[in-house]
């Protein structure tokens, strides 16, 4: 094999502020470009005649390689006319692939063995092969499983920790005949691993998987950086270094070492570097046209090219990029990068974990205690999902708040209109005005519900108006925290693609401001409540509510409920005693366990029939009965569904989706009405997902949230509780015999701790184990023996599995999750 595609158009937002002004793959490792590496380790393996793929910032690349004459390879490129996606992009260069080659990524560090992968593709007459490789923490990459023979039999990329079936991940190494360029459509925006693997295996079509010995790392974030250099230090990969080795490390020419100074452990030094008297070095990488000065102090360092390091500065675990200047006496913590050109005063004192973007100046004798760009609480992560959390008036502040508008505004184009809403919460009001003007610098005009529940702003959004929208509120889950839940076009929660090109600008610097007649607007819609109203009303039979004249308890949580839902039960005629009835976010709503007792004793003693929690959100519901009994979340689905399946006998052939942690109570019921049932993920996002199918009627949820796409494809509390109503009185059923009648299965949960690093292990190990059973993959592994399951999950936010065995008595199902939390606990310790 002679050819090869490097992917070299990586942005490098996550190596901010390395990447600057320069792409991803010329950010040096060992005083070479990451893409150098690639090019040595292409050249090893005999292959020479190499096409780069470009598309953010191509000069780099091309001044530095040139016709790769100079690197005794041949070089050509392709720049992108739009980005196809990492498929459709190598597509453009199909001319020039009339042959196997492999497609290898600019920006990783590997010593991984080539030709030992063609081997094997060449042996299994593979179409595709895919190198793999076993890591740790397999959450942000492709998973892959193949079978015994390595053929790929399931593909995943980038999961949620629910979906790590395997800890064996895609290197993004591919050995490609020619032929499947003819399975990529041109122009289109087309990827590997979302599109055209999968599209193989559902053909059939001969895709490989080789699981290679040796090094590799994504080098995605400044701490992988540092890691990589480490690793490069401590011999763990195999690189070549410029230079000529003297004694334990590698130096470039025009040395100047005083007597006196010290090179401990493994430096490795460039061209025309000069280290004064009494200097100390250990593990360090030292560009070209580097100084010095005497008594200096480094550890640990990384330092790009014409640095000067002042007498007697110290620095340990750092990154210094191009022409920086650190004066004498200057102080440095562990993990500091200070991007190009900046100065740091003599004497300055700059504490760990701190980012300076470029040719930011410190003073003199200043101490620095934050980094001068934004807060470090965002340098790793911005989103969860659709979601961005952070402490409340800390992390969550104005300053925030106005960038993450621009960088929202800049994605989605000027003069545009964006929606918000929010809670009573104080920073909640404060966050969403920062955020509006931030929206607002960039041209875009914002409509503002104000107090409004996330469902409502959903609602508004379904009108076409708006290119995206955003509600903040205080963290249900953690009162002290501030969230700011953001929402595609169509209502529903924010496209990844979108989330990632606001996390591009949000960390750089390329807001673009417009000028001042192009400033957006602020305005305030009018009848978005009594539109809202008039389709809720709509989409029930309200008079079939009327005629039961219902007396319910409704504990609103001093939620912004309280603002529109006593006006739908008055329309509905509905005698209501309420609770909590004003919005009030200073007020942490009682747990549900905390309003048992008092609503149980008003249900009984004034003989009302139902009752109602509605959720601070609005989004979500409990359930009493008139014996003042609280339903658990999963009885509240299965009663829900019957009543779903009992009202909608006389439609043709549909689907419900539920999570896969629902009881097998939903697959009872659903059988005797003909219905199939599909298993989901258990997150609000998936729910809204399913609705896109048109034939899926209804959702359910396993934590009290329900949708009806009929009125709207979210979660939405204050309906939900009026469709239970409707559903009632259409049918004549009654919540108590409900619950003594229909079908009731036990469920054992027991959570496992296991630490991050472990959990590829115990999906692999979880996966092995199933193999040949009947399971589930949709969240973790669900295991189903006849009228039996179990349910290997790992938690999103904490260090454990959740290990849930299900049976038809409480006893076993204890004893099953017993077995199965040794067996996790067994898989976890043999890693």
């Amino acid at each position: 094999m002679r050819k090869a595609v490097i992917m070299a158009g990586g942005f490098g937002t996550r190596l901010r502020p390395l990447t600057m002004s320069i792409p991803k793959p010329m950010v040096p490792v060992a005083n070479r470009p990451m893409m150098d590496h690639i090019v040595e380790l292409l050249k090893r393996h005999g292959i020479n005649d190499v096409v780069s793929l470009l598309y953010f910032q191509p000069d780099s690349i091309t001044g530095h390689f040139g016709d790769g004459s100079a690197f005794d390879i041949r070089m050509q490129y392709m720049l992108a006319e739009a980005d196809f996606g990492t498929a459709g992009s190598v597509k453009n260069a199909e001319n020039f692939l009339d042959e196997r080659f492999i497609i290898i990524s600019g920006d990783v560090l590997t010593d991984i063995d080539i030709s030992k992968a063609v081997d094997f593709h060449i042996r299994r007459g593979a179409m595709a092969t895919i190198v793999l490789t076993r890591v740790p923490q397999p959450l942000q990459y492709g998973i892959v499983m193949t079978d015994n023979d390595g053929r790929i039999t399931r593909f995943l990329e980038k999961p949620s920790w629910g979906q790590v079936f395997s800890d064996t991940i895609n290197t993004g190494i591919y050995i490609l005949e020619p032929g499947v360029l003819d399975l990529i459509p041109p122009k289109t925006e087309f990827d590997f691993s979302k599109d055209l693997f999968p599209r193989m295996l559902a053909r059939e079509l001969p895709l490989f998987g080789y699981i290679a010995d040796g090094y590799w790392k994504d080098i995605g974030n400044l701490e992988e950086y540092q890691l990589a250099h480490a690793d490069v230090l401590a011999g763990r990969v195999q690189v070549a270094f410029p230079g000529e080795r003297c004694d334990s490390s590698w130096c470039g020419s025009n040395l100047t070492l005083a007597p006196s100074a010290a090179l401990d452990g493994l430096v490795v030094l460039g061209s025309s570097v000069s280290i004064g008297d009494g200097a100390r070095l250990t593990n360090c990488v030292l560009g070209n046209n580097v100084i010095i000065g005497p008594g200096a102090r480094l550890t640990n360092t990384v330092v790009w090219n014409n640095v000067v390091v002042g007498d007697h500065a110290e620095l340990a675990n750092d990154v210094l990029c191009n022409g920086v200047t650190i004066g004498a006496g200057a102080s440095l913590g562990d993990n500091v990068i200070v991007a190009e050109d900046c100065v740091i005063g003599d004497h300055a004192r700059l504490l760990a974990n701190l980012k300076l973007w470029p040719r930011k100046h410190v003073e003199s004798h200043a101490t620095l205690s934050r980094s001068l760009v934004q807060e470090e609480r965002w340098a790793r992560e911005l989103f969860t999902d659709a979601r961005i959390s952070g402490g409340a008036n800390l992390d969550m502040n104005p300053e925030f708040g106005a960038k993450l508008g621009a960088a929202i505004g800049t994605t989605v184009g000027t003069a545009k209109m964006v929606l918000a809403s929010r809670d009573d919460d104080p920073v909640s009001r404060m966050m969403k005005r920062s955020i509006t003007a931030g929206l607002m610098s960039v041209g875009i005009t914002v409509n503002d519900l104000q107090t409004t529940s996330i469902p409502q702003t959903r609602a508004e959004m379904r009108t076409g108006r708006y290119v995206a929208g955003f509600h903040v509120r205080r963290s249900p889950v953690h009162p002290d925290r501030t969230d700011v839940v953001l929402f595609g076009p169509d209502g529903r929660d924010l496209p990844l693609g979108t989330t990632k090109s606001i996390e591009r600008y949000f960390y750089g610097e390329d807001i673009k401001r417009v000028p001042h007649r192009d400033v957006g607007e602020l305005k305030f819609p009018e009848r978005t409540t009594e539109t809202y109203v008039q389709r809720f009303l709509d989409t029930l039979d309200g008079d079939a509510i009327r005629r039961q004249m219902y007396k319910l308890l409704v504990d609103y949580s001093y939620g912004p409920a309280a603002t529109v839902f006593p006006r739908l039960l008055g329309e509905l005629q509905c005698q209501v005693l309420a609770m909590n009835t004003y919005v009030d976010t200073s007020h942490v709503a009682d747990s549900l366990t905390e309003t048992l007792d008092e609503s149980a004793t008003i249900m009984r003693s004034l003989g009302y029939g139902i009752g109602f929690k509605i959720d601070p959100g609005a989004e979500k519901i409990a359930l009493v009965d008139e014996r003042g009994i609280w339903y658990t979340s999963l009885r509240l689905l299965t009663i829900v569904t019957k009543l779903v399946l009992e009202t909608n006998r006389h439609r043709a052939p549909y689907t419900i989706a539920v999570p896969v942690q629902a009881t097998q109570e939903i697959d009872i019921l659903a059988a005797d009405y003909g219905v199939s049932v599909q298993r989901i993920r258990n997150s609000h996002s998936a729910m809204m997902e399913a609705t896109r199918d048109a034939d899926v009627a209804f959702v359910g949820g396993t934590r009290g949230g329900f949708i009806f796409p009929e009125f709207l494809f979210a979660s939405d509390g204050m309906f939900t509780a009026c469709k239970i109503l409707e559903m009632l009185s259409r049918t004549g059923l009654q919540l108590s015999e409900l619950d003594r009648t229909l079908p009731k299965r036990h469920q054992s949960t027991s959570d496992v701790s296991c630490p991050w690093e472990a959990r590829g292990t115990v999906m692999r190990c979880a996966m092995e184990h199933s193999e040949g059973m009947q399971r589930v993959l949709v969240d973790g592994v669900k295991i189903v023996d006849g009228t039996t399951s179990v349910l290997i999950v790992p938690d999103k936010e904490r260090a454990v599995f959740q290990v849930t065995a299900e049976t038809n008595d409480a006893a076993s199902a204890a004893a099953l999750r017993d077995t199965y939390v040794a067996l996790v606990s067994s898989w976890r310790d043999s890693g």
